[in-house]
């Protein structure tokens, strides 16, 4: 089987749907192919040089270039830019020298995966998209508008109709989350039948819990490193630094914890428009982006995981390595933190305050930590999502007509 995934970004060494999924096709057999934008991610957003710059670099993405890597095959192809979306140039003839049986669009509505319905009337491989849009990040979802609003009405222009011509030519649309895929169905246009819940994943390979002598003296040494003590209780954030993720919420929940003579500290992996702030606050420790495969010792030298406002996929990542996980209480996907996390109420540093402290005891820790590095072997690996998805391929290419 050859199957063609289709991304509009892509960086080396990350730990995102595009890196994963396709590195673990590759070990079923599969021959696989990502094809991609001469873009990194999160161009778009305002404050993209102040947060990304300097770890994703544009550079790396060369049009034209196609390599073998991490077990498939990266093609990197032009970009325009139509209507306010990007396309990419190109694609019927790179996806015409491929010969994919199967295309794996990321993306449900946009130039991408429309091109590709079209161009499946030439090529007749089976078309699945992708759906990863939360509540947290769409305000309609969250603010119900009326279908005269202007921004209802544009919606329904933009993306609804679009998004509707392209399922009509797809198996299936996968919906990270139970929001996720809602929103498809009630903002992007895909038809209900075809919405298949399905979590994105974890390495747990990579993220796991330490499990010898060997992994607790390297834990000593990095937080010596770090200038954490052997009794401070670490609370973790990676991201970005932004408005939107808010991690200063947690440094201002140390501080106060601090001063109150508890033992936290706080550990921001990432960068962006709120680091100064972050940095002058004491008990907090600043470390640039890392690649995927150095992050899991940063989490095995944590004690707690925190996202104070919207959801990341590292918080898996901080699941499998064995922390208990802390969200905001309007986190929708709760399977995330079923048995291995707690919420408080979103951007109130004193309720994180009182979170944070009903995770002092060590065996609160480890009882939460456990449950979470089990169910994300279990539930979140991606090993088994790997398989799963590509069982959907091969019931498609069974059948002559779309799911």
């Amino acid at each position: 089987m050859r199957i063609t995934i289709l991304t509009e970004t892509f960086v080396k060494n990350m730990g995102y749907l595009g890196n994963m999924l396709p590195r673990y096709l590759a070990r079923y057999g599969v021959d696989v192919h990502v094809v991609t934008l001469d873009l990194p991610p999160y161009y778009h957003i305002k404050d993209f040089n102040e947060t990304y710059a300097d770890f994703s670099r544009r550079g790396d993405l060369v049009p034209g270039m196609v390599e073998s890597y991490d077990g498939y095959t990266l093609h990197v192809l032009p970009h325009s830019k139509l209507f306010g979306n990007m396309r990419m140039v190109g694609l019927k003839e790179k996806l015409c020298s491929i010969r994919p049986d199967v295309v794996y669009s990321l993306a449900a509505i946009g130039w991408i995966p429309l091109d590709a319905a079209l161009i499946k009337s030439l090529l007749g491989y089976k078309l699945f998209t992708g759906s990863h849009t939360t509540a947290s990040v769409f305000p309609l979802a969250r603010h119900e508008a009326s279908v005269l609003d202007p921004e209802s009405i544009k919606g329904i222009i933009t993306r609804a109709i679009p998004g509707r011509i392209i399922s009509l030519f797809t198996e299936k649309c996968y919906g990270a989350t139970k929001d996720c895929a809602d929103i498809a169905v009630r903002y992007f246009g895909v038809q209900k039948a075809k919405i298949d819940v399905c979590p994105l994943g974890v390495d747990t390979e990579l993220f796991r819990p330490i499990q010898d002598d060997e992994g607790k003296l390297a834990r000593l040494e990095l937080r010596e490193k770090l200038t954490f003590a052997p009794s401070d209780i670490v609370c973790i954030y990676t991201g970005r630094f932004s408005e939107d993720k808010n991690p200063l919420v947690l440094a201002n929940a140390v501080a106060r914890l601090r001063d109150r003579g508890e033992p936290y500290r706080g550990l921001f992996i990432g960068h962006g428009v709120q680091a100064e702030a972050i940095k002058a606050i004491k008990g907090c420790v600043i470390h640039p982006f890392i690649p995927v495969d150095d992050l899991p010792r940063f989490y095995q030298v944590s004690d707690i995981g925190v996202w104070p406002t919207q959801e990341s996929t590292s918080m898996l990542d901080a699941a499998a390595s064995g922390l208990p996980i802390v969200v905001n209480h309007t986190l929708i996907a709760l399977e995330r933190i079923n048995g291995n996390g707690i919420t408080y109420h979103q951007n109130d540093v004193e309720d994180l305050v009182r979170v944070l402290l009903t995770l002092r005891e060590p065996s609160a820790r480890q009882k939460l930590g456990e449950v979470g590095a089990r169910r994300m072997v279990d539930e979140f690996s991606w090993a088994s999502l790997a398989k799963r998805r590509l069982s959907d391929f091969q019931d498609s290419l069974s059948h002559g007509t779309n799911a």
